[in-house]
């Protein structure tokens, strides 16, 4: 443990009460063109933020090849996955990747893992994820990034010997697992160096998530205050009210109109699943399988969000002025987040709302 924690306490060295920890996603959404996402890194490290976030999507979001050149192309920021997936890549492949990655940058890459959801898993045929087979694949990570060898036959595989034959002289990155729902919180409190809460989770939410976090850490025998807790807030600025609701409403349908996400969400938050109907049922929605955002146009996901309760917007992500949305932020720091990850925006367009904060804590 003492690896992962050493690299998240540097990362958190700017969240004194003076400057707000913050990060920003690159490339966020459906991407064809990879390149912009170099310019954006060098944005984000020029404004201050702390971390870059990659949301990795097959095809042009490879968090191999887009670390290293993040990586090259600045030299302070924290570069991290948000998320990939421990079974997307054989254990000793995942390894190298991540530790080829950490001796480009020094030492400043973060691993944010996810579980996904079973169908994808049977579609790409791939094992489903299992919480035994998680925390397995993060300790078989481990091992190999200490150079050590590595037998295991169990939940998460079988390799009868692997090891990195040659093992740079950086951390281990740290592995933060995104987490939702109490087992998936719990996990992460257990045998995570951080969690990645999930976007439009209200300040509330956020609270009780992080409680539950630290609680699970606590009980586990670890320091709950070696656990970071990144908080993801959609941020709109700079548009009319009702413009900036339906942009970010936009993003909220992809989450919401998932079967059984959507209900998990709206729980996590404290709100009337039965609201779901509404926007599933929607002319946009009707019928449709597989995610939204993959067959609809963002003016089509505008459109259905109009189906949802304002509150679902209003009260989970940061709207209007750069002063509103700084207070929003100290929302989400006051429940307890370590880090915000400011998302829907990318870098280059959070000057506004961001730079006076982070630059002043350099």
């Amino acid at each position: 443990m003492n690896d992962q924690k050493s690299s998240l306490v540097s990362a958190a060295s700017l969240d004194g009460r003076s400057a707000l920890a913050l990060g920003a996603y690159a490339l966020p959404g459906r991407v064809s063109d990879p390149r912009p996402g170099i310019a954006q890194a060098v944005e984000a490290e020029r404004l201050g933020l702390n971390t870059l976030w990659l949301s990795e999507r097959w095809g042009t979001k490879d968090f191999g090849v887009l670390a290293g050149a993040f990586g090259q192309a600045t030299t302070r920021i924290n570069i991290a996955a948000g998320v990939t997936h421990l079974q997307s890549r054989h254990p000793a492949m995942l390894a190298s990747m991540a530790m080829t990655a950490q001796a480009l940058t020094g030492g400043r890459i973060v691993l944010g893992v996810g579980r996904s959801v079973d169908a994808m898993w049977d579609a790409v045929g791939l094992p489903r994820a299992t919480n035994r087979s998680i925390v397995d694949t993060a300790d078989i990570f481990r091992r190999l990034c200490r150079g050590e060898k590595v037998r295991y036959d169990g939940p998460a595989g079988k390799y009868p010997s692997l090891r990195l034959n040659d093992v740079p002289d950086v951390p281990v990155p740290p592995l933060v697992f995104a987490a939702l729902g109490p087992k998936g919180l719990a996990l992460a409190g257990q045998h995570f160096d951080g969690v990645l809460l999930h976007p439009f989770l209200t300040p509330a939410a956020v609270r009780r998530s992080a409680a539950a976090v630290r609680s699970a850490a606590e009980e586990a025998g670890r320091d709950p205050a070696g656990v970071r807790i990144f908080a993801t807030v959609v941020v709109a600025s700079g548009l009319a009210t009702a413009e900036e609701a339906a942009v970010v409403g936009g993003r909220a349908v992809t989450y919401y109109q998932i079967p059984g996400f959507g209900e998990q969400l709206a729980r996590v938050n404290g709100w009337d699943a039965d609201a779901l109907s509404a926007l599933r049922n929607h002319p946009q929605l009707s019928g449709l399988k597989g995610a939204a955002d993959s067959v609809r146009t963002r003016a089509q996901l505008v459109d259905a969000a109009s189906a949802m309760p304002p509150r679902w917007i209003t009260e989970a992500a940061a709207l209007g002025s750069s002063a509103e949305c700084r207070e929003t932020f100290e929302r989400y720091r006051d429940a307890g987040a370590d880090e915000l990850v400011l998302h829907g925006s990318t870098p280059d367009q959070l000057g506004a709302v961001v730079g006076t904060e982070c630059l002043a804590s350099k």
